[in-house]
């Protein structure tokens, strides 16, 4: 009997009746029932997740927020109800609290009362971060309180984008006002630098001009202190002249009076004439020294020799006369009277001379002192108007610096309008994009399990076919004698009747799920290949161990469940599951049909084949010995036929 009349044979014994067609029909649909329903539960739960039930509690009472009574509680809560994220009711604390116990809410989200006053108290002296609670009840799924978290996280993290964003426009906006004003005051610096320069240039002259003033008036109270001296040695000299006059004027009275007895002694009078006359030259010549040395200038000496020089030419007639004639001693006496009269004005002169230089006196010395006083003042004004040229420098500099500095400022301050500072703000509550790439991409969740529970359902069709499949004929080994055809047969009929599976379950997939494929040929053809391969093993199973080995085959199932990577990444596996993934087959049938779905590296498949050829041909190799091992103990109870083997 040759290899297809072996499957053949098979083939009609499953088929005998119609209960064991109805038996081979369910078993076929296993797996497409199991993979294709599960993938289709599963196809896109993210996308459905607006069906979730989910309490909203806003307790917050609001708060001021940067000068403006806001409640973010109830903005977050109005976004929150307008979105599709989850199906949110919002409702009281106790609503919420028994939706939850009874199963009517997978989770709550609530904003406390002081959401707003905290989320405020981040510009305080005693900024405290704002709470959103989260309660979550496990005993109705525990992926709802997983999914709960990460919606409690995206609510935080929108509120904290939102906040962020105003404050951050606040602050630009600040910056902005801050701008304006260092420019109005860099301008107000140039101002006051220009304003300094010509200050400095009016200070330089200042303090040239108080130089120059302070020299002059040192030079001008040396003068009015010799000048002083000078009017009070005119002064003394007046007053000497004064006292002179008054005696002259005495002694003329007396002459006058005595004229009367010089004409009873005309020869004494004419010899004291005489003598008077030749002294007079002398007298003169006195006289005029004495007015000199007195500080009179030389035109006041002249004039008061002139008015001198008559009564000298009296005398000198007088005396003439007197020596002349004693007769005209009543012409001398008249003479005697009139000198008396002009020595009396001379007296007088002198007198008003005197007092003239007494004051000239005063004056000077007051001038003396004033103008000692002026040479100080100028004196400090000079050290001043220094002083005050140095400190313009100083500030000029100073100023000069304030200006840069602000320019400095305003440059490093962007000058921005508002619709730049609206996005800087939003850049500022949001700084990170993520930028995603993939090298492949699942369609959806459903897409991503795909491979794995395709892999998966394989394994439990061929499984399920070995309930009613003979692993070998024990007719034929009996009749035979030939382990290979036996076991070639036994492995190629659940290998076939698994290709009807895997080409039923591809069809579930690409076509009623509408799961895309890179490249479909491809994925069909693993889906045999792992078949193929499964059969390989449950047929050695079956032969060496018999139920045994069936019940193994359960076993090595629910390993490969776990070990092959096909949900977590195995990765995350505890180490000797790890170690498993590495040797079992299904993990690379996972992995060859991910690259082939998704549109990965190609090269890889090729290495997951080699490991699933070296699986079946392993399983084969294991079966024909266990077949050749069967050849040798035979008896009539293996002819009997059975519908399970």
């Amino acid at each position: 009997m040759k290899i297809p009349q072996m499957i053949t044979a098979e083939l009609r014994r499953l088929t005998s009746t119609r209960m064991s067609v109805i038996a081979l029909v369910a078993l076929l649909a296993v797996p497409i029932l199991y993979g294709g329903l599960y993938l289709w539960a599963n196809q896109d739960p993210y996308g459905n997740l607006s069906s979730v039930p989910v309490a909203l509690v806003v307790d917050d009472r609001g708060a001021e927020v940067n000068g403006q009574q806001r409640n973010l509680g109830d903005e977050a809560a109005e976004q929150l109800l307008d979105s599709d994220t989850f199906e949110w009711h919002r409702v009281s604390s106790d609503q919420a609290d028994a939706g939850l116990q009874a199963g009517d809410f997978d989770f709550i989200v609530t904003l406390p009362a002081d959401f707003t006053d905290a989320v405020a108290s981040l510009s305080s002296d005693s900024p405290r971060q704002a709470d959103i609670e989260l309660r979550t009840n496990d005993a109705n799924n525990y992926l709802a309180s997983t999914i709960g978290t990460q919606a409690v996280a995206r609510i935080q993290a929108s509120v904290a984008q939102k906040v962020i964003d105003e404050a951050g426009l606040t602050l630009l906006d600040a910056l902005h006002t801050i701008r304006l004003k260092l420019v109005d005051a860099t301008t107000g610096a140039t101002q006051l630098v220009d304003a300094l320069s010509t200050a400095k240039d009016g200070s330089a002259q200042l303090a040239g001009g108080s130089a120059t003033l302070a020299d002059g008036a040192s030079q001008l109270a040396d003068g009015t202190a010799q000048l002083s001296a000078g009017a009070d040695q005119l002064r003394d000299g007046t007053a000497q002249l004064r006292d002179g006059s008054a005696q002259v004027a005495a002694g003329a009275q007396q002459v006058a009076g005595g004229v009367d007895r010089i004409d009873a002694a005309a020869e004494r009078v004419g010899s004291a004439a005489g003598d008077a006359a030749s002294l007079l030259p002398q007298a003169r010549a006195d006289i005029a020294q004495a007015l000199t040395d007195a500080g009179l200038d030389q035109a006041r000496v002249d004039e008061v020799l002139t008015r001198l020089d008559p009564v000298g030419d009296r005398l000198a007639a007088a005396n003439q006369r007197v020596q002349d004639t004693v007769t005209q001693i009543d012409q001398l006496d008249a003479g005697a009277r009139q000198v008396a009269a002009g020595s009396a004005s001379v007296a007088t002169g002198a007198a008003s001379a005197a007092d003239g230089a007494s004051a000239l006196a005063d004056g000077a010395g007051t001038a003396a002192s004033g103008a000692a006083q002026l040479r100080d003042g100028s004196a400090q004004l000079r050290d001043g108007a220094a002083q005050l040229d140095g400190g313009i420098g100083q500030l000029s500099t100073g100023a000069t610096q304030l200006r840069d500095g602000l320019a400095a400022g305003v440059e490093q301050i962007p000058d921005s309008d508002d619709a730049t500072r609206q996005a800087q703000a939003r850049a500022i509550s949001d700084p990170v994009a993520v930028g995603t790439s993939a090298v492949t991409k699942a369609q959806n969740y459903g897409a991503g399990l795909a491979p794995f529970f395709a892999a998966l359902a394989g394994w439990i069709g061929i499984y399920a076919l070995f309930l009613i499949v003979k692993p070998v004929s024990k007719r034929a080994i009996t009749a035979l004698r030939s382990p290979v055809r036996v076991t070639l047969a036994g492995w190629l009929t659940p290998a076939g009747l698994g290709a009807l599976q895997m080409v039923g379950l591809f069809t579930v997939l690409a076509i009623a799920l509408q799961f895309s494929f890179a490249n479909p040929a491809a994925a069909l053809g693993i889906l045999l290949f792992a078949s193929a391969t499964y059969a390989a093993i449950v047929l050695a199973l079956n032969v060496w161990l018999g139920s045994v080995g069936q019940f193994l085959g359960l076993v090595l199932m629910v390993l490969q469940l776990v070990t092959a990577g096909g949900t977590f990444p195995w990765q995350t596996l505890p180490a000797p599951l790890a170690a498993l993934h590495h040797v079992l087959p299904m993990g690379y049938v996972v992995d060859a049909m991910r690259q082939v779905m998704y549109g990965g590296d190609v090269s890889r498949v090729g290495s997951d084949l080699l490991v699933l050829g070296a699986w079946m041909v392993g399983g084969v190799l294991v079966a024909a010995i266990g077949v050749t091992r069967m050849t040798h103990h035979r008896t009539l109870k293996d002819l009997q036929p059975s519908l399970i083997g």
